[in-house]
């Protein structure tokens, strides 16, 4: 079944901006390729946020577009708390898990988003000033800006 053109429209925006090729350059998850554990939690000064809780402050938001999508109701994120989560101690397999989730956020945003119904893209979310396009629209440009930061942090750590 193809989905509906502005719900295909905006997928494919999620996914350039999230893991698919675009003409833009790195989006979020190229950014985090080849990412090791003491780049991941290096701090660019005290109090600044490191590549690790910008991925997982972007899974976050994913699974916020996701419930907003869905309906399903707060409390059901695989971390206790909300938009930023420390991340200091320097553990591999952690890191891969919470790179894991990540994915696994976007899967399931991407999934709710091709099942929406093209007439709710226009009304509002509830609870929010908001459109559901514009949200949609919003979860790309959130991984954007974050891939930029991602790979300004790649740089000064080289400095």
């Amino acid at each position: 079944m193809n989905p509906h053109p502005e719900i295909a429209y905006l997928v494919s925006g999620l996914d350039e901006a999230f893991d698919r090729r675009s003409w833009h350059g790195t989006n979020l998850f190229g950014s985090l390729r080849s990412l090791d554990v003491a780049l991941a939690t290096w701090r660019p000064a005290p109090g600044r946020h490191n590549i690790w809780e910008i991925a997982v402050h972007a899974a976050y938001w994913k699974y916020a577009v996701w419930r907003a999508v869905t309906g399903v109701p707060r409390g059901s994120f695989a971390l206790k708390g909300s938009n930023w989560f420390p991340r200091s101690v320097p553990d591999e397999a952690a890191l891969q898990a919470d790179l894991r989730l990540l994915k696994e956020q976007h899967v399931a945003m991407r999934e709710a988003v091709m099942n929406l119904s093209p007439r709710r893209l226009h009304s509002l979310v509830p609870g929010r000033q908001i459109r559901f396009a514009f949200m949609i629209r919003g979860a790309a440009a959130h991984d954007l800006y974050h891939a930029g930061q991602i790979q300004l942090l790649k740089r000064l750590h080289q400095l």
